[in-house]
């Protein structure tokens, strides 16, 4: 077959290679592209009932995120948590739900992540990278938009799970689920994920210039930053996951850099679920005895979360809010995710820089 020297291929149109020494029925060639596919953890499509029991079916079925034996789990999912929960998980989102855009929070603030990512990496490679995004659970989901890659000529996809801690019930089940997604694929692509970035220098100057932010604007300067982490059974970091002694490590790195004492920073846990020991200390009683022992002003940022999102805007916002406030609490200030401000951008477009070596 005659080799051609391929065309500029943008993320809204599908080029295809002109082969004039191939036969007149051969199948379209597709100018090969670059991917790009940021996922986030998922939404539901609304907050009505039969909406939240399809997110949330999908959700706790995940093996990643209930290891029980399926013989026990399901019939307690199917018959009972699911009857009862899309109520009350549907009142949640309902409380923070964009009624405008009729989408969640975290569906909106990704799409806007998306687009200020794939504004700068189109700079950066002039439009010859493709950038989506997707969602673990919910629409859109990996499969779908894996599909659309590779029929717009993705020949590599750089896959990059949206959480600066890895976990097994994050990033490892979004990349299970990319990798399912290519097992689907005749003409598979090259594939990289994209390694935890908790560390990470810009990244940590993000979160730190977000609480520099809060903490001028706020009437009176916070006693304690409380960084509260989606939590995970304790038995997981048992096993062997990374996960709290990177969380553990973002907070002593981003106390490094605030310049801040111990006792102005603390580590905590939040979303406990179900009878088993979780890793501790609990947000929602951390802040209940901060208030009980004088320390009336707290701040709470979650830095394991990249957008704000039912976790945030309502378990912390509002559940953990009144937990501080009950107790005595006087005033408490949430620091917002990173969401698309200019900082984060910017770190997850040098992440994608330095993981796209040698292909571009």
């Amino acid at each position: 077959m005659e080799q051609v020297q391929e065309r500029t291929v943008t993320d809204q149109e599908t080029t295809y290679l002109p082969l004039s020494a191939a036969p007149a029925d051969h199948p379209k060639v597709k100018a090969p592209k670059i991917g790009v596919l940021l996922s986030n953890l998922g939404t539901p499509d609304h907050y009505d009932y039969w909406s939240m029991r399809r997110y949330l079916g999908e959700f706790l079925s995940d093996r990643r995120v209930i290891d029980y034996s399926p013989w026990l789990w399901q019939p307690l999912l199917q018959l009972i948590i699911l009857t009862k929960r899309p109520f009350s998980s549907g009142a949640a989102y309902k409380s923070i739900w964009n009624m405008e855009a009729n989408e969640s929070p975290l569906a909106t603030i990704t799409k806007a992540q998306t687009e200020a990512v794939r504004a700068e990496i189109s700079k950066r490679y002039d439009g010859h990278v493709m950038v989506e995004y997707c969602m673990r659970y919910g629409n859109p989901s990996t499969q779908s938009v894996v599909q659309k890659m590779v029929e717009a000529g993705c020949q590599k996809i750089l896959f990059f799970p949206l959480y600066p801690q890895f976990a097994g019930a994050t990033s490892a089940t979004a990349n299970d689920e990319f990798f399912r997604s290519l097992i689907k694929q005749t003409w598979q692509p090259a594939a990289r994920t994209v390694s935890p970035y908790f560390d990470r220098p810009d990244y940590i100057n993000a979160l730190a210039t977000s609480i520099e932010k809060a903490y001028e604007a706020a009437d009176k300067r916070p006693e304690v930053l409380v960084c509260s982490y989606h939590g995970v059974p304790k038995r997981y970091l048992m096993q062997g996951d990374p996960y709290h002694c990177q969380c553990q490590k973002t907070t002593r790195l981003l106390k490094e850099r605030l310049g801040w004492s111990d006792t102005e920073i603390v580590t905590t846990f939040q979303s406990k679920f179900g009878p088993e020991e979780w890793l501790q200390p609990y947000t929602v009683e951390e802040v209940a005895r901060m208030a009980e022992k004088g320390q009336k002003n707290i701040a709470v940022c979650a830095p394991a979360f990249s957008a704000d999102c039912i976790e945030t805007l309502e378990e912390i916002n509002e559940e953990i809010k009144e937990s501080f406030e009950h107790a005595g609490g006087e005033h408490f200030t949430y620091i917002p995710c990173l969401n698309d401000s200019k900082e984060h951008i910017e770190t997850l477009s040098n992440v994608i820089s330095e993981n796209l070596q040698g292909w571009i």
